[in-house]
């Protein structure tokens, strides 16, 4: 009997309609459409401007997508798992709103944080759920309002990062020419210090002195994250090309998050990849944490094919990283 694999069997997603520009930003602190394309890479970014919207709204939408392009009731869903750093609520879970949102009530949910690193943490955990024989229809969202952690007073961060959501389903498969199967994930709590949100936990709960400090946004120092991300992200991904045996020339596509354009070219470079076997749209949406996986793949899907080869890879806060190989499962119409 074959071993049961998990694997991506559709993919769906979202991005809000208004679009921040760099000209936009420029008006808004002291940068340059030049400065930002120089050093990070990105153009535009979408930004959910809706009242009362959340991170809930954008996975929801992407969750109502791929219900339907694969043909799903939402009463068929297993599990949901949401991969997100900006709940729509410290409780209940971000995950738990997007099903009651997307009609799904049959299954369990919970939410995930792991950073950047989070859509490939909870991809992992659902494949476990499938693995075991327990689910059939796992559900993995990334979901993102980073606008709404973002200082728009800091040239730094502030053109970094974009809104957006992500959703793939799960599902088992013994046809052992696909599916998700091996992933090296990693983290070093040592390396909180460089990239975490200042107040608004249990350590610093929300205070007037912490709202006037102007630390419940993104802190980064950005030096110490792009010389981590670069070596842990390569490190795990060559590790994983060299674990299977896979050369350049085995590989379809390289799935890596898109934090930084100079980090992505420099990992492609470390595994000897062509950059036109690299996943790459930061400069069109920004750096939009756990969903940026998720909507590469759905960027792309229309170019991949069944038993593609194809490795994902990722850095995040905390520190996290890790990287997952999978053989694509279907041909897209």
């Amino acid at each position: 009997m074959s071993k049961v694999r998990a694997a991506i069997t559709g993919i769906g997603a979202y991005l809000p309609e208004y679009i921040l520009t760099n000209e936009e930003l420029s008006r808004m602190v002291d940068t340059t459409d030049e400065w930002i394309m120089t050093r990070i890479g990105i153009k535009t970014r979408h930004i959910l401007k809706t009242p009362g919207h959340g991170s809930s709204d954008l996975g929801a939408k992407a969750v109502q997508m791929l219900l339907k392009k694969t043909n799903t009731a939402p009463e068929e869903v297993d599990l949901l798992i949401c991969a997100t750093v900006t709940p729509d609520h410290q409780f209940p879970a971000t995950a738990n709103i997007i099903s009651d949102k997307a009609g799904i009530k049959n299954a369990f949910s919970f939410d995930l944080n792991a950073g950047c690193s989070g859509f490939l943490y909870a991809l992992s955990t659902g494949t476990k759920f499938v693995e075991s024989g327990m689910y059939k229809k796992v559900i993995i969202v990334g979901a993102e309002k980073m606008s709404s952690i973002v200082d728009y007073t800091d040239r730094a961060t502030c053109p970094i990062f974009g809104d957006g959501s992500g959703a793939v389903m799960l599902e088992p498969t013994e046809d052992p020419e696909i599916g998700i199967i091996d992933e090296i994930l990693q983290s070093d709590g040592a390396g909180r210090v460089h990239l975490h949100q200042k107040a608004g936990g249990s350590v610093k709960p929300s205070s007037h002195e912490s709202i006037d400090a102007r630390e419940h946004y993104i802190y980064q120092e950005g030096q110490a994250v792009f010389k981590f991300a670069v070596s842990k992200m390569a490190d795990v991904a060559v590790e994983m090309m060299k674990k299977h045996k896979l050369g350049p020339k085995d590989l379809a596509w390289f799935v890596p998050h898109q934090a930084n354009n100079r980090i992505i070219e420099a990992v492609g470079k470390r595994m000897g990849l062509p950059m036109d076997k690299v996943m790459l749209n930061i400069e069109k949406y920004g750096n939009t944490t756990a969903a940026t996986l998720p909507l590469c793949l759905w960027e792309w899907e229309p170019r991949l094919k069944k038993g593609d080869n194809i490795i994902l890879a990722t850095f995040g806060a905390g520190f996290t990283w890790g990287s997952m190989y999978l053989k694509w499962a279907y041909d897209s119409e």
